[in-house]
């Protein structure tokens, strides 16, 4: 890794939103390919799902998020959950910035696409109770839209639809449906 890189992960624990800023949008655009240097951040990046700010939270998950191509070791696979439990974030804008970027776990291969989907199913499923279940349930569907339409696998709408299904709420249904029309 570059000493350009190692700046930008260092300044997303600034407390200057606008260096925080900057560096954010580096990593998320040095990530949007494959890298070989992921690992030298993955335990950092894990570390900071729990940081005292949620900028640095909402942060680490995105670019994690997009790391997941830069993965061989598979080690996603394992720590996907410590992900998924930032879509629980107490602040609901860094929750949803997470929720909105696993698709690109989705996306990164067919073991990563299971333990995604398996992860998304059951947070559809649980999130029910909480405040905003409904934006939350949005945001699951369209993330597996967005990776159904990257990797075409039918299987993925039949969950989605299938989710859709178990909302009680008709309006919320209908909502839900838009996402999957064609």
């Amino acid at each position: 890794m570059d000493k350009t890189i190692r700046t930008h992960f260092d300044k997303i624990r600034s407390e200057d939103p606008q260096a925080q800023n900057k560096a954010y949008y580096a990593l998320i655009e040095k990530t949007d390919k494959p890298v070989d240097w992921a690992y030298e951040v993955w335990d950092e990046l894990f570390a900071d799902l729990k940081h005292k700010d949620n900028h640095v939270r909402a942060i680490s998950s995105q670019v994690l998020a997009n790391l997941a191509k830069s993965d061989p070791q598979e080690k996603m696979l394992k720590d996907f959950s410590q992900l998924l439990d930032v879509t629980k974030d107490e602040k609901f804008v860094t929750a949803r910035h997470c929720l909105q970027s696993l698709w690109k776990v989705g996306v990164a291969g067919k073991k990563q696409q299971k333990v995604y989907m398996e992860g998304l199913e059951k947070r559809f499923k649980e999130c029910v109770k909480e405040k905003n279940a409904s934006l939350i349930r949005y945001d699951i569907l369209v993330s597996m839209k967005n990776v159904y339409n990257e990797v075409k696998d039918e299987t993925i709408k039949e969950k989605a639809l299938a989710s859709i299904e178990t909302e009680k709420d008709l309006k919320y249904q209908k909502k839900y449906k838009t996402v999957w029309k064609e």
